[in-house]
């Protein structure tokens, strides 16, 4: 089974994981049979090793881990890299794989646009 880890910052407020786990939601809806939950890097629980624990568990041989990151920075290029590599060691039958952030797709600017438009 394959499965895809929304990673994202985490957050003090009560908003953040409301709007993570609608994000969740409305991915899970367009990947049928794919197992899609969410992990936190800081503050806010499940934490990245606790998120890929649950991805195993539920039966994952694969999985993506999607940056919920804007750009590119330390927590997407070092830290999270680092956990995915000890979540390898743990698991080596499981392939592992993390997505660029975001912001690095080419819609994003549209979807700039489109909120410049909104507001």
């Amino acid at each position: 089974m394959k499965a895809v880890l929304i990673v994202s910052h985490g957050s003090r407020s009560p908003e953040t994981k409301k709007e993570v786990s609608a994000l969740v939601s409305s991915v899970s809806s367009c990947l049928p049979g794919v197992l899609v939950d969410y992990a936190f890097l800081e503050i806010e629980p499940p934490s990245i090793p606790e998120g890929i624990d649950t991805c195993v568990t539920g039966g994952a041989i694969e999985i993506v881990v999607a940056l919920n990151f804007l750009n590119s920075g330390r927590h997407a290029c070092e830290d999270i890299p680092a956990l995915v590599q000890t979540a390898q060691k743990k698991y080596p039958s499981v392939k592992f794989s993390i997505t660029k952030p975001i912001g690095q797709h080419a819609r994003i600017p549209n979807l700039f646009v489109d909120l410049i438009n909104e507001t």
